[in-house]
């Protein structure tokens, strides 16, 4: 029986070569591939890091799913979100109304490859001006008292007497009596505060300037005049659903307001 020539082999082995389909290059970096979110498509083959052998992804998802190219970690990093500073505190959106003041900051750097989202870029505070833009003094009174976290008192704008002097402001402790549940459903980050508003807790807070009537001396809604054990009315700003009563407990002129339960009144 005749042989076959060795040539056959060798020739039959080069043909199946050319019938199957180029392989892929091994891993991500050798194909170039980061991909966002899920891409069924940003596949190559390689080793994973299980030690297995065969198609790999990727894409954010494969670390989910546990089938990433052994050095999608290296090729595809996670880049945070970097965001830029806080901006100053805008004035009051109109004046002489109860409304609210922005700040603002941006990105810096877009987060990608599963970095957690940017946090917000704008935050709003609720406030008053007592100024037109003419420079002329509101003629309103605000009743109830309207009041906001003690925290926006470094950022609220001031303005001395008319004489150059600043007087000096006070501070009024409440027993609050009652709450409307939108207290506890504030979900913007200036409501936050509100969710801290418990009935039966004593709350101070401080009348101070641009609040601080120069006339009268007090504040608007501090009850004062008020008889023994009757309840006021008080407003949250920047949450209309937000109200609710208290008591006057007693006016305190050397003012010294805890961090937690302290107020503004605006």
């Amino acid at each position: 029986m005749a042989r076959s020539p060795r040539w056959i082999p060798l020739l039959l082995l080069l043909l199946l070569l050319l019938l199957l389909p180029p392989a892929l290059p091994a891993g991500c970096a050798a194909r170039g591939l980061c991909c966002p979110g899920r891409d069924p498509a940003c596949l190559s083959t390689g080793r994973r890091p299980d030690g297995s052998t065969g198609p790999c992804y990727c894409d954010q998802a494969c670390v989910r799913t546990l089938d990433c190219c052994h050095d999608y970690a290296e090729t595809c990093p996670v880049i945070p979100c970097v965001v830029s500073q806080w901006s100053a505190w805008s004035s009051c959106a109109e004046p002489c109304k109860t409304t609210y003041r922005v700040r603002t900051r941006h990105i810096v750097q877009e987060p990608r490859n599963g970095a957690e989202a940017c946090p917000a870029l704008e935050e709003r505070a609720g406030c008053v001006e007592y100024w037109t833009q003419q420079g002329t003094e509101c003629k309103q009174s605000l009743i109830p008292a309207l009041i906001t976290t003690g925290g926006f008192g470094k950022a609220r704008k001031k303005r001395a007497a008319a004489d150059g002097k600043e007087r000096a402001g006070y501070c009024v402790e409440f027993q609050l009596v009652a709450i409307t549940p939108g207290c506890l459903h504030s979900h913007h980050s200036y409501t936050r505060w509100m969710r801290y508003l418990r009935e039966g807790h004593t709350v101070c807070v401080e009348c101070q300037h641009p609040a601080l009537d120069s006339r009268s001396q007090h504040c608007s809604g501090d009850g004062t005049g008020s008889r023994k054990n009757q309840l006021l009315h008080w407003q949250a700003v920047g949450n209309p659903r937000c109200k609710g009563t208290w008591r006057r407990i007693r006016q305190l002129d050397t003012c010294s307001c805890p961090s937690v339960h302290s107020f503004l009144f605006i």
